[in-house]
């Protein structure tokens, strides 16, 4: 992935090329390296601004939220920021999958700070949301994580 930017960079080809970055941010975070997901999702946040890419920005927002409500970079004030920035444009877009990812996000991280009420609210909505939209693999995660809430 690393490769594939440097490459895309080097030829200008910066066409949904915030996506990319923010897409290698997960894969470190994913792989347990915080510190280098930090950068590269505030980069490609400000590259989806630079370039206007309304619905990568709201990914990248999101995923600050999932970087801020990791362990490793635990910052619930944060987190929250984030969370509700790219919820309010998820929905702005009409981003439904999204907008169900930012309030089961919202959820897990009010659980995991002792809000329990809040979270199982935001969690309930994901709930509903993935139910309606047929997102079965996600509602599972969602149930999950409210059985844990309570």
């Amino acid at each position: 992935m690393q490769q594939a930017i440097e490459k895309s960079e080097s030829m200008g080809l910066m066409c949904h090329f915030s996506l990319r970055v923010a897409n290698l941010s997960r894969t470190h975070l994913l792989a347990g390296k915080v510190g280098e997901a930090i950068p590269l999702a505030h980069r490609a946040l400000d590259l989806s601004r630079e370039h206007k890419e309304r619905g990568h920005e709201a990914w990248a927002l999101r995923l600050l939220g999932e970087i801020h409500s990791h362990p490793e970079a635990l910052d619930p004030k944060k987190a929250e920021d984030h969370y509700r920035q790219a919820l309010a444009l998820a929905e702005e877009l009409g981003m439904r999958p999204l907008t169900a990812h930012c309030r089961k996000g919202l959820g897990a991280l009010y659980g995991r700070t002792g809000r329990e009420e809040k979270a199982r609210a935001e969690l309930t909505t994901a709930i509903d949301m993935y139910r309606e939209m047929e997102m079965t693999y996600w509602l599972e995660k969602a149930e999950t994580a409210l059985a844990g809430a309570g």
